[in-house]
Protein backbone atom coordinates (compact mmCIF):
# COMPACT_ATOMS: atom_id res chain seq x y z
CA UNK A 1 0.00 0.00 0.00
CA UNK A 2 1.42 3.46 -0.86
CA UNK A 3 2.35 5.47 2.21
CA UNK A 4 0.11 8.34 1.12
CA UNK A 5 -2.91 6.05 1.21
CA UNK A 6 -2.01 4.83 4.69
CA UNK A 7 -1.78 8.38 5.99
CA UNK A 8 -5.18 9.34 4.63
CA UNK A 9 -6.83 6.34 6.27
CA UNK A 10 -5.18 6.76 9.66
CA UNK A 11 -5.48 10.44 10.49
CA UNK A 12 -6.34 10.92 14.17
CA UNK A 13 -7.98 14.31 13.74
CA UNK A 14 -10.60 16.25 15.68
CA UNK A 15 -12.51 19.52 15.42
CA UNK A 16 -11.76 22.44 17.72
CA UNK A 17 -11.73 26.24 17.73
CA UNK A 18 -8.96 28.32 16.17
CA UNK A 19 -8.81 31.12 18.74
CA UNK A 20 -10.58 32.97 21.55
CA UNK A 21 -13.94 34.52 20.68
CA UNK A 22 -16.86 36.28 22.37
CA UNK A 23 -20.62 36.52 22.05
CA UNK A 24 -23.48 38.47 23.63
CA UNK A 25 -27.16 37.77 24.27
CA UNK A 26 -29.61 40.13 25.98
CA UNK A 27 -33.01 39.28 27.41
CA UNK A 28 -35.25 41.34 29.72
CA UNK A 29 -32.37 43.43 31.01
CA UNK A 30 -30.06 40.51 31.64
CA UNK A 31 -26.80 40.30 29.71
CA UNK A 32 -25.13 36.99 28.86
CA UNK A 33 -21.50 37.46 27.87
CA UNK A 34 -20.02 34.35 26.27
CA UNK A 35 -16.38 33.40 25.83
CA UNK A 36 -15.03 30.46 23.81
CA UNK A 37 -11.48 29.14 24.21
CA UNK A 38 -9.40 26.39 22.62
CA UNK A 39 -7.89 24.46 25.56
CA UNK A 40 -5.91 21.28 26.16
CA UNK A 41 -5.94 20.59 29.91
CA UNK A 42 -8.14 21.04 32.97
CA UNK A 43 -5.35 23.11 34.55
CA UNK A 44 -5.59 25.54 31.63
CA UNK A 45 -9.38 25.66 32.04
CA UNK A 46 -9.02 26.52 35.74
CA UNK A 47 -6.70 29.41 34.87
CA UNK A 48 -9.17 30.81 32.33
CA UNK A 49 -12.07 30.55 34.78
CA UNK A 50 -10.05 32.30 37.51
CA UNK A 51 -9.19 35.15 35.15
CA UNK A 52 -12.81 35.62 34.05
CA UNK A 53 -14.07 35.55 37.64
CA UNK A 54 -11.58 38.29 38.54
CA UNK A 55 -12.37 40.40 35.50
CA UNK A 56 -16.16 40.05 35.82
CA UNK A 57 -16.24 39.89 39.61
CA UNK A 58 -19.55 41.75 39.79
CA UNK A 59 -21.46 39.26 37.62
CA UNK A 60 -23.98 36.96 39.30
CA UNK A 61 -23.08 33.73 37.47
CA UNK A 62 -20.13 32.26 35.58
CA UNK A 63 -21.59 29.15 33.93
CA UNK A 64 -19.42 26.94 31.75
CA UNK A 65 -18.90 23.68 29.92
CA UNK A 66 -15.94 21.98 28.30
CA UNK A 67 -14.90 18.86 26.42
CA UNK A 68 -11.37 17.46 26.19
CA UNK A 69 -9.69 14.67 24.24
CA UNK A 70 -10.10 13.26 20.74
CA UNK A 71 -12.75 10.88 22.10
CA UNK A 72 -14.51 13.75 23.92
CA UNK A 73 -14.52 11.54 27.02
CA UNK A 74 -13.52 14.30 29.45
CA UNK A 75 -16.29 16.84 29.90
CA UNK A 76 -18.11 18.94 32.48
CA UNK A 77 -21.11 21.27 32.67
CA UNK A 78 -21.51 23.76 35.53
CA UNK A 79 -24.63 25.84 36.29
CA UNK A 80 -22.86 28.04 38.89
CA UNK A 81 -26.00 28.63 40.95
CA UNK A 82 -28.52 28.78 38.11
CA UNK A 83 -31.36 26.19 38.20
CA UNK A 84 -30.15 22.64 37.49
CA UNK A 85 -29.43 21.97 33.80
CA UNK A 86 -30.45 25.49 32.74
CA UNK A 87 -26.95 26.74 31.90
CA UNK A 88 -24.08 24.22 31.80
CA UNK A 89 -25.97 21.61 29.79
CA UNK A 90 -27.15 24.03 27.06
CA UNK A 91 -23.58 25.30 26.71
CA UNK A 92 -22.24 21.75 26.52
CA UNK A 93 -24.96 20.96 23.98
CA UNK A 94 -23.59 23.64 21.65
CA UNK A 95 -20.07 22.23 21.93
CA UNK A 96 -21.35 18.75 21.11
CA UNK A 97 -23.67 19.87 18.32
CA UNK A 98 -20.63 21.25 16.50
CA UNK A 99 -18.62 18.06 17.27
CA UNK A 100 -15.95 20.11 19.04
CA UNK A 101 -13.39 19.08 21.61
CA UNK A 102 -10.56 20.76 23.52
CA UNK A 103 -12.98 23.65 23.92
CA UNK A 104 -14.18 25.69 26.91
CA UNK A 105 -17.17 28.02 26.75
CA UNK A 106 -18.06 30.33 29.64
CA UNK A 107 -21.26 32.39 29.88
CA UNK A 108 -21.13 35.29 32.34
CA UNK A 109 -24.55 36.59 33.39
CA UNK A 110 -25.42 40.04 34.62
CA UNK A 111 -28.91 39.87 36.15
CA UNK A 112 -31.32 42.48 34.81
CA UNK A 113 -33.94 42.28 37.54
CA UNK A 114 -36.45 40.04 35.76
CA UNK A 115 -36.38 36.27 36.20
CA UNK A 116 -36.33 34.38 32.90
CA UNK A 117 -37.45 30.99 34.15
CA UNK A 118 -35.71 27.72 33.33
CA UNK A 119 -36.83 27.79 29.70
CA UNK A 120 -35.62 31.35 29.25
CA UNK A 121 -32.27 30.54 30.83
CA UNK A 122 -31.79 27.51 28.60
CA UNK A 123 -32.44 29.63 25.52
CA UNK A 124 -30.18 32.45 26.73
CA UNK A 125 -27.20 30.23 27.56
CA UNK A 126 -27.58 28.15 24.42
CA UNK A 127 -27.81 31.25 22.22
CA UNK A 128 -24.87 32.98 23.91
CA UNK A 129 -22.70 29.89 23.51
CA UNK A 130 -23.72 29.53 19.87
CA UNK A 131 -22.83 33.18 19.27
CA UNK A 132 -19.30 32.69 20.64
CA UNK A 133 -18.80 29.67 18.36
CA UNK A 134 -20.19 31.54 15.35
CA UNK A 135 -17.67 34.33 15.96
CA UNK A 136 -14.81 31.81 15.88
CA UNK A 137 -13.41 29.43 13.28
CA UNK A 138 -13.81 25.66 13.51
CA UNK A 139 -10.63 23.89 12.44
CA UNK A 140 -9.43 20.31 12.10
CA UNK A 141 -6.36 19.42 14.16
CA UNK A 142 -4.20 16.42 14.86
CA UNK A 143 -2.20 15.71 18.00
CA UNK A 144 1.44 15.55 16.99
CA UNK A 145 4.76 14.54 18.55
CA UNK A 146 8.25 15.80 17.74
CA UNK A 147 10.98 13.51 16.47
CA UNK A 148 14.64 14.41 15.85
CA UNK A 149 16.69 12.65 13.20
CA UNK A 150 20.44 12.65 12.50
CA UNK A 151 21.66 11.27 9.18
CA UNK A 152 24.43 11.46 6.61
CA UNK A 153 23.84 13.82 3.70
CA UNK A 154 23.82 10.79 1.38
CA UNK A 155 20.58 9.68 3.07
CA UNK A 156 18.84 12.98 2.26
CA UNK A 157 16.72 11.69 -0.62
CA UNK A 158 15.39 8.80 1.48
CA UNK A 159 14.45 11.11 4.34
CA UNK A 160 12.77 13.73 2.17
CA UNK A 161 10.81 11.05 0.31
CA UNK A 162 9.50 9.79 3.65
CA UNK A 163 8.58 13.35 4.67
CA UNK A 164 6.67 13.81 1.41
CA UNK A 165 4.95 10.39 1.52
CA UNK A 166 3.67 10.99 5.06
CA UNK A 167 3.04 14.70 4.52
CA UNK A 168 5.08 15.55 7.63
CA UNK A 169 5.87 19.07 8.79
CA UNK A 170 9.53 20.04 9.19
CA UNK A 171 9.81 22.34 12.21
CA UNK A 172 13.59 22.70 12.18
CA UNK A 173 16.50 21.53 10.02
CA UNK A 174 20.25 21.77 9.55
CA UNK A 175 21.83 20.40 6.39
CA UNK A 176 25.58 19.78 6.14
CA UNK A 177 27.74 16.70 5.64
CA UNK A 178 25.84 15.40 8.65
CA UNK A 179 22.22 16.54 8.78
CA UNK A 180 19.72 17.17 11.54
CA UNK A 181 15.98 17.48 11.09
CA UNK A 182 13.01 17.85 13.46
CA UNK A 183 9.63 16.55 12.31
CA UNK A 184 6.09 16.86 13.68
CA UNK A 185 4.38 13.48 13.41
CA UNK A 186 0.60 13.00 13.90
CA UNK A 187 -0.27 10.51 16.65
CA UNK A 188 -2.31 8.45 14.21
CA UNK A 189 0.77 7.45 12.18
CA UNK A 190 3.48 7.66 14.86
CA UNK A 191 4.27 3.94 15.04
CA UNK A 192 4.27 3.58 11.26
CA UNK A 193 6.67 6.50 10.82
CA UNK A 194 9.02 5.02 13.43
CA UNK A 195 8.96 1.66 11.66
CA UNK A 196 9.66 3.36 8.32
CA UNK A 197 12.65 5.22 9.77
CA UNK A 198 14.06 1.95 11.12
CA UNK A 199 13.65 0.36 7.69
CA UNK A 200 15.54 3.19 5.99
CA UNK A 201 18.77 2.44 7.87
CA UNK A 202 21.64 4.83 8.47
CA UNK A 203 19.39 7.23 10.42
CA UNK A 204 19.61 7.89 14.13
CA UNK A 205 16.55 8.89 16.16
CA UNK A 206 17.97 11.38 18.63
CA UNK A 207 14.84 12.13 20.65
CA UNK A 208 11.08 11.60 20.41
Amino acid sequence: MPLSNFVLKNKASYLTLASVSEGLYKEKGSKFLSFAYPVKTEEEIKEVLDLLRKKYYDARHHCFAYTLGKEKDIFRANDDGEPNHSAGDPILGQIRSHSLTNVLIVVVRYFGGTKLGVGGLITANRTAAAEAIANNQIIEKEDRKEIYLNFDYLEMNKVMKMVKDFDLEISDQKFDNFCEIKLLVPDGIWETVLATIEDLGGILIVQD
